[in-house]
């Protein structure tokens, strides 16, 4: 990922991501390992201001995963913590 460029890449190819899941990448990845809410997810990316449903974030997790080619149910980078939130996961 490169912020500065608001560009994505995966085994070297460009994955081409919304203004949306690119902040949503983005902020799990500054987060490396740790379990965000979906609360905390809408106010960093929508911004507090944001009023609707936070089920939004599951829509847009769900396009981002389909585009990075992550299985949910064998995450190979955000992994969902349920009834909690996302975290993107540490390299192992």
């Amino acid at each position: 990922m490169d912020p500065r460029r608001r560009s994505a890449t995966l085994r070297g190819e460009p994955v081409l991501l919304t203004v949306i899941e690119f902040d949503l990448l983005a902020t799990l990845i500054r987060e490396v390992g740790i379990v965000l809410t979906r609360q905390q997810l809408l106010d960093r990316v929508w911004g507090v201001e944001f009023i609707g449903d936070e089920h939004v974030v599951d829509v847009h997790m769900a396009h981002l995963r389909r585009k990075l080619g992550d299985d949910a149910s064998r995450p190979s980078f955000i992994e969902t913590v349920r009834g909690v939130g996302y975290r993107f996961r540490e390299a192992s």
